[in-house]
């Protein structure tokens, strides 16, 4: 069964200012971790075809087991498609043992100019079935709280 999440927000920026932070190494080391983690990129090259490593640390792991070890999860994503400033699609791996990660799950990052911004809307496809729908979609979204505050205090 194919499974798709989704969650979207207005943010105070442009398109362009919000397709740059998801382009530029530092900001999104900054901002893409959801709230109860960190994120530290370990290879960097943005551009189609090319993508990321991400190993994203539990500050708590207790109760929260990582898909990688105890207190990680590590994904290879990479760059299927880039077109300024309307979208960004990763493809994202998990590295973990346990087979209910396994695959690779698509994210396409949407921009759409707005009166007040731009609406992101980011749809996860082929979501692997170890990851709870719920904890994805909350995930997303404090993904895109801290992406706001990251773009809006730089505007």
């Amino acid at each position: 069964m194919v499974r798709t999440d989704r969650a979207s927000r207005v943010i105070a920026a442009p398109p362009a200012t919000v397709y740059g932070a998801l382009l530029d190494r530092e900001s999104l080391e900054a901002w893409l971790a959801p709230d109860g983690m960190r994120g530290r990129i370990e290879r960097w090259d943005p551009r189609p075809g090319g993508g990321f490593r991400m190993v994203l640390t539990y500050l708590d792991s207790a109760g929260s087991p990582g898909k990688t070890s105890a207190a990680t999860d590590v994904v290879d994503v990479g760059f299927a498609d880039l077109v300024p400033p309307e979208r960004v699609v990763q493809r994202a791996v998990f590295e973990a043992d346990d087979p209910s990660y396994a695959g690779t799950m698509t994210m396409t990052w949407h921009f759409a100019p707005t009166g007040t911004g731009t609406e992101v809307t980011v749809t996860a496809t082929d979501v692997p079935p170890g990851i709870d729908q719920a904890v994805h979609e909350a995930g997303i979204a404090s993904s895109l709280a801290n992406l706001a505050s990251y773009v809006e205090a730089a505007d």
